[in-house]
């Protein structure tokens, strides 16, 4: 039985926000009609919502209502819209389905129109307003719990930063036409934020699904989310600030996060990071923090039935072990992906298993029956190699508690990824990997059944590469790519992928294509905002 940090969900009637803070208007329903009634606010279900926002549309399952008026789960959901923005975009992954807003996705051509991006927008200030309104409310209640808000706020508009740049900001509910703080300003507060948060936040610990705490944000956390932040400085602030990355990754490695490295019923390690189960078989000890999902509770058409749905066909059930009657034939790899893990050339066109023995590499879950390695037609499910890394199997042999919804928890934050910053870190801290960094990749490595690599190897493309193999549809790779100049700009030619700028051999777009747009909705209707240079 999961521990299940949902049970406490705010009545869907106690709180209203509208979708951007440019209007935004909140109140905890603390004052009764009737005047002989006392009622008081549910400050454990406020709580819980401010998490909620990340894991349901609503709160009333995936048939409900969403949350953010007028839009619907799907268009707003936190992990599907965060990974349509930031693996869509890039040489991961493109989609076959002709939904408003994908085309621009695959093509590199969205505008401040773009509806997907329009809903993560919302989806990000819903949380931030579910945040501010605890804050202001019951902040004195409970240390730890005022703390994990705290970071929660830091943590949406991290992803404002990242995404769009220049955004609205405010710490107050309700908000009036908030003013534009700068990106760099705005690193600032996050980054004060995140560390005053910390000292408050659980103590770091692996825990599994039955144990309190699983599901909610520990110190781990806030190291994890500082070792983003000064890993990608250089971008939001002009100042890199390699040191500091390499710092707040290590505290990780070094603490009981460890990377689970033990397989189970012949699935692998790694696949184990990513099925029905992954909250009880052990290989939670691996995460940080854990987007929860359960088939009877926490029902979600955009959290991880969509990274497994969107991902999947019926042809590729091999021994049917894919554990949901969903299979939407969207998303797949586009070859540069795949060639990650073959750079001779050799790929097979062979189902999982052989994929995997053709690379020597438990990560490379693609499938190529009946598939074209390239992706000639956008449009056509089978071109392009299928990714079977999300399921809803359990490695017990098990099965999941709902045919349709599933039960793997989205993996948010993992220990892998403290390994690959402080790598890269500590390579572009004086441009000489050392002995320490090396072991970092080869431990990943080493996790995968892979061989190791040498230092002379190991170069900053290469570890580019390696996240790519170790992070891939995991929603790092647009970050990723800006960060080496390889994503829009002036050098955007020198990293060519299928269909980049709309072209079939690809070619390079505009740096300002390296954030998105304001949406046109929230830009008019706040006159203090003001619109990222390119989309006006």
């Amino acid at each position: 039985m999961k521990f299940n940090i949902f049970k406490h969900i705010l009545p869907a009637a106690a709180v209203v926000l509208t979708a951007g803070l440019s209007s935004c208007v909140g109140d905890l329903d603390v004052n009764p009609i009737d005047p002989s009634t006392t009622m008081e606010g549910d400050e454990v279900g406020l709580y819980t919502k401010c998490y909620a926002n990340m894991a349901l549309a609503g709160n009333t399952g995936a048939n409900g209502d969403c949350d953010i008026s007028g839009l619907d789960g799907g268009t707003t959901g936190f992990v599907r819209q965060l990974w349509n923005a930031n693996e869509l975009t890039t040489d991961e992954s493109i989609c076959c389905w002709g939904d408003p807003g994908i085309p621009q996705f695959n093509y590199n051509t969205w505008d401040a129109s773009h509806p997907m991006l329009q809903g993560f927008y919302y989806r990000l200030y819903n949380g931030i307003g579910y945040c501010n309104l605890y804050l202001d409310e019951f902040a004195s209640v409970n240390t730890t719990r005022a703390a994990e808000i705290r970071f929660l706020r830091a943590l949406y508009y991290y992803y404002l930063m990242d995404c769009y740049g220049n955004v609205p900001f405010t710490t107050v509910t309700p908000a009036d036409n908030p003013k534009t703080m700068k990106r760099a300003d705005l690193f600032n507060w996050i980054e004060s934020e995140v560390k005053a948060a910390q000292p408050n936040l659980l103590a770091p610990a692996a825990r599994n699904s039955s144990q309190e705490g699983y599901g909610r944000v520990d110190q781990d956390a806030a190291n994890m989310l500082l070792a983003r932040l000064y890993l990608n400085a250089e971008v939001y602030t002009g100042t890199p600030r390699w040191t500091e990355a390499k710092t707040y990754a290590e505290a990780i490695i070094n603490g009981p996060h460890k990377l689970w490295t033990t397989g189970q019923n012949g699935w692998s390690a790694y696949q184990m990071l990513f099925m029905g189960d992954n909250g009880e078989s052990g290989a939670s000890q691996e995460s940080i923090f854990s987007i929860l999902q359960d088939g009877e509770t926490t029902t979600s058409w955009g959290t991880s039935l969509f990274l497994m749905a969107s991902t999947w066909n019926k042809d590729m059930n091999e021994a049917g072990d894919y554990g949901s009657s969903e299979f939407w034939s969207g998303n797949r790899a586009r070859s540069q992906l795949v060639y990650k893990f073959f750079p001779n050339g050799n790929v097979p066109d062979g189902g999982v298993a052989a994929m995997v023995a053709a690379a020597g590499d438990d990560r490379a879950l693609f499938f190529g029956t009946d598939r074209t390695l390239t992706v000639d037609k956008p449009s056509e499910f089978t071109s392009g190699y299928s990714v079977a890394k999300f399921r809803n199997t359990y490695s017990n042999g098990g099965a999941g508690q709902n045919s349709q919804f599933v039960d793997m928890d989205f993996f948010f934050m993992r220990s892998a990824e403290a390994y690959l910053i402080a790598a890269e870190a500590d390579l572009r801290e004086d441009g000489d990997l050392s002995a320490a960094g090396l072991n970092y990749i080869n431990a990943l490595r080493s996790r995968a059944n892979t061989t190791s690599v040498s230092k002379v190897d190991c170069t900053l493309d290469y570890i580019l590469d390696e996240r790519s193999r170790e992070l891939y549809y995991e929603g790092f790779r647009r970050t990723d790519l800006i960060r080496y100049g390889y994503f829009g700009g002036e050098n955007s030619s020198k990293y060519l992928w299928e269909w980049k700028g709309g072209v079939k051999n690809g070619q390079g777009f505009e740096a300002f294509r390296n954030i998105f747009a304001i949406p046109y909705e929230d830009k008019n209707a706040n006159p203090n905002i003001e619109q990222n240079i390119g989309y006006n």
